[in-house]
């Protein structure tokens, strides 16, 4: 057994490691044939994005845009939110009510994306065109809204575990020179817990960027270089979605496109982890 064990899980680790080999290969060898067929400058140079109708243009900037105007909403209610949910758990929750409501929130993480998109269309959708009668059924704030709803327990989570790691001795320091319990949360704990709340942050927002069945079923599928959050807009995994369900044949440029949006995709994700472990080894504070 002490010579089986390490064996397989040797065997369980280069599985994961040569899944990931393989991944990437598919992904970035489909994309180099994309390339052979698109030029690399009409792709990030080019603000159109009509893959699927004549003339045919391959410019990322609208799905791009679309991505990042979804998860600057998502991160805008979902940082706030998580931070406070944390602060609050951390510093003024008792024990038996932290044991009831960390729980509670980590529920929402489990439940399925494509519910949440549909909340989005039928409930937050139909309260936003209350307050803004010209928005129109699909469109990307209910969508980064709920995509922020939705990544709440990962900064919650994160955060208030870097909290709960930052020494009593700290926050007794504090007391015995007088502060308040939100003066010792804010510029106490915080600061301490500062790397483990920007790794949450950097991992929330690269979570958001990934989503794919909130923004399908509510933001719509229109491909749009727009800031306004009110419009129907199209992000990168969302195109993802509806190439990969229709008819677009294999080996077409087309189908070559999703590899295209995904290599993109799994660049930006893949910088934004590096930042995250940069950020949370450059602020750590060991005690």
């Amino acid at each position: 057994m002490d010579k089986t064990m390490p064996a397989f899980l040797l065997f369980c680790a280069v599985i994961s490691i040569l899944t990931t080999v393989g991944i990437v290969y598919i992904l970035f060898t489909e994309t180099y044939h994309f390339f052979q067929k698109v030029p690399f400058k009409e792709f990030i140079a080019s603000g159109t994005w009509s893959p699927l109708f004549e003339p045919k243009q391959f410019g990322i900037w609208p799905l791009l845009s679309g991505t990042l105007l979804i998860t600057v909403i998502a991160c805008l209610v979902a940082i706030p939110l998580g931070l406070a949910a944390a602060i609050y758990l951390s510093e003024y929750a008792p024990k038996a009510v932290r044991k009831v409501i960390k729980p509670i929130l980590e529920v929402l993480a489990g439940v399925p994306t494509i519910v949440y998109g549909y909340f989005a269309l039928t409930f937050m959708t139909p309260i936003i065109r209350v307050l803004f009668p010209d928005v129109g059924i699909f469109n990307a704030l209910s969508a980064g809204i709920v995509v922020g709803i939705m990544i709440i327990p990962m900064v919650c989570s994160l955060s208030e575990d870097a909290m709960s790691a930052v020494p009593r001795s700290l926050r007794d320091g504090a007391y015995a020179l007088g502060a308040t319990k939100f003066e010792v949360a804010l510029k106490i704990v915080v600061p301490a817990a500062f790397s483990g709340i920007v790794a949450s942050s950097v991992l929330a927002f690269s979570r958001a960027i990934g989503e794919t069945m909130i923004v399908t079923v509510a933001a719509g599928a229109t491909p749009k270089l727009t800031a306004n959050p009110f419009d129907s807009i199209q992000t990168m995994t969302a195109y993802i979605v509806q190439v990969s369900l229709g008819d677009t044949p294999h080996g077409t440029v087309e189908y070559g496109s999703i590899f295209a949006v995904g290599a993109t995709l799994f660049l930006i994700t893949f910088v934004l982890n590096i930042v995250a472990q940069y950020l949370a080894k450059r602020f750590r504070e060991e005690y």
